[in-house]
């Protein structure tokens, strides 16, 4: 690493709109007053965060760099300009950690190419919160992001990993739109086998909070709305 240039800190954020430092460790506060200069998908939400960690921080003095669907590739390039001239960078994720199922990635790739030194925080993750909490095998599992919305691909989508939990022993993760939930589970209840065991996690770390473990045929007979409610989908066939 360059001992002159800055480091990237990844900076984890709620999950919800409870109280930060219910879920966050002080040392997420400690740096949010160290680092002024941020790369993040929202500025105004990441300032309204900053803000709820550190309210004498001066909003003023914070430089924020936009990383979304929109940045272009040739913008990435710069993001970590600040590092190099040794600034401390924080990079914040909308919800969870920096780098998990986010953009963030890319910085921290771009980061490690630079010789500049990154440093994960710990923060809340709704992968692993879910996983922990579904009772499922923890030592081999696969987090497969977004699954097809068109029914066929989702069907064949559904099965494959199915067959992968019980061929391999693997737990498979993933998740869907909020406004989706209700129709993937019922998707989940009518392409799996009745025996299959479903985790279904959402809400996680809010009051609302809900995690389930049954098998298929359990979740056929149970009334649970999950619309709009943030939630990861887990699954294992013994």
């Amino acid at each position: 690493m360059d001992q002159n240039f800055g480091k990237l800190y990844l900076v984890p954020t709620r999950l919800g709109d409870n109280p930060p430092l219910e879920v966050l460790p002080i040392s997420v506060k400690k740096i949010i007053e160290l680092v002024d200069d941020y790369i993040v998908e929202n500025e105004k939400t990441a300032r309204r965060f900053i803000k709820k960690i550190d309210s004498r921080k001066q909003q003023s003095i914070l430089n924020f760099k936009i990383l979304n669907k929109y940045t272009q590739p040739e913008e990435i390039q710069h993001f970590i300009d600040d590092c190099k001239q040794g600034k401390p960078m924080g990079l914040l994720s909308e919800a969870g950690c920096p780098g998990i199922a986010d953009p963030g990635a890319d910085i921290v790739k771009l980061a490690h190419e630079n010789n500049i030194q990154v440093v994960p925080l710990v923060g809340p993750s709704s992968i692993l919160l879910a996983l922990m909490s579904s009772g499922m095998n923890g030592q081999s599992f696969a987090f497969n992001g977004y699954i097809p919305i068109d029914k066929t691909e989702r069907k064949a989508t559904l099965k494959r990993l199915e067959r992968l939990s019980f061929e391999q022993n693997q737990t498979q993760l993933f998740i869907e739109t909020p406004y989706r939930n209700n129709k993937i589970l019922e998707d989940i209840c009518a392409s799996l086998h009745q025996n299959t065991r479903v985790c279904v996690a959402c809400d996680l770390t809010l009051p609302t909070e809900y995690i389930k473990t049954m098998t298929v045929n359990d979740w056929k007979h149970t009334k649970i709305d999950l619309h709009k409610r943030p939630a990861i989908f887990v699954i294992h066939k013994d």
